[in-house]
């Protein structure tokens, strides 16, 4: 089952996808949010209390699209209570990629970059056995819910900004229960949108680099995921295909497990806030700055994965004028 979150007679309504062409209505004032918390509240799954929900209305999937009214898959009344983070050094990569950084790991461990010291922890210890505590992942904070663009909306760029990047991924959607504990409502796929010029200059300005908007939808899974899922990602321009690449995900092409990059974000008590939302990105390997481009203003970003129905897309859009941040102050 498959989930999207849009504006309907002006309130968000929720639906789930049938055939790929039509929304079933779903009886919930709220949309994903409260229907999740219903769920929790009746002691049911996510995808029962849909079916339970589902009316008579079928909507064109399409229609909505082009309207402009669909929306992220998931979001919370008060964007300050959902919390926008990620993980990197997550997946292997192409078997190339892979050989070349086994070479690198075989060296010896003085001769590693700290990135790949990072990525080697994940190798030898990013899957434990069930019970078991693994190895700490990278990880980064973007924002809280205001830097959620919708699909199909543009992605804005500040204009300190020196490169806007794509980044295909999994993303992690999460509700927190009245006594603190996480309950994962599925997987979107998602454009973690970061800034490589920045990060690549010097890497403890990664921290700088995703300080950016993201987008991640339009399609909520609601299914178990595949171990193993391969999808493309694709720059426009002008209508025509700059570039296009295949990528791969799900834990048979990742160092760490699902439950254990789980485990290291949730583990920390301010993470576990009842009510509050969570957005996590899980890592990519494949990546257009990897081969030269320089994305421009209207590019449009698109992201594909089979199993998640509709692809993500998202347009470029650069802000123009920068103003020096001044604080005010009384003395």
């Amino acid at each position: 089952m498959r989930l999207i979150q849009f504006e309907y007679q002006g309130r968000l309504a929720v639906g789930t996808v049938e055939d790929n062409q039509h929304i079933r209505l779903l009886e919930v004032e709220g949309g994903t949010y409260q229907l999740a918390r219903d769920a929790l509240a009746h002691g049911r799954a996510l995808a029962e209390e849909a079916r339970l929900r589902a009316g008579d209305t079928r909507l064109d999937y399409e229609q909505i699209v082009r309207e402009g009214r669909l929306r992220a898959p998931l979001s919370h009344p008060d964007p300050a209570h959902c919390l926008v983070t990620g993980t990197g050094l997550t997946h292997l990569g192409s078997a190339d990629t892979r050989s070349a950084m086994h070479a690198r790991l075989a060296a010896g461990e003085e001769t590693l970059t700290d990135s790949m010291k990072m990525f080697k922890l994940g190798l030898d210890g990013g899957k434990p056995a069930a019970g078991e505590i693994g190895a700490q992942p990278e990880w980064f904070y973007k924002g809280d819910g205001s830097i959620v663009v919708d699909p199909e909306a543009p992605l804005p760029v500040p204009a300190f900004a020196e490169d806007a990047g794509e980044e295909p991924e999994l993303v992690g959607l999460y509700l927190i229960d009245e006594q603190g504990h996480p309950w994962r409502l599925g997987y979107a796929v998602g454009n973690e949108f970061s800034d490589h010029v920045t990060e690549k200059a010097n890497y403890l300005w990664l921290a700088h680099s995703k300080l950016r908007a993201c987008s991640f939808g339009p399609e909520l899974l609601l299914d178990p995921l595949p171990v193993r899922l391969e999808g493309q990602s694709r720059i426009l321009r002008n209508g025509e295909v700059l570039w296009q690449k295949p990528f791969v995900t799900g834990e048979e092409n990742m160092a760490h497990s699902f439950a254990n990059l789980e485990h290291h974000h949730f583990k920390y008590a301010q993470f576990r806030r009842p009510g509050d939302v969570h957005v996590h990105f899980f890592g990519t390997s494949t990546l257009s700055f990897g081969d030269g481009i320089q994305t421009r203003e209207g590019d449009v970003f698109e992201i594909s994965l089979p199993a998640f129905g509709r692809p993500l897309r998202n347009p470029v859009a650069w802000q123009q004028e920068q103003t020096i941040a001044t604080v005010r102050h009384w003395n």
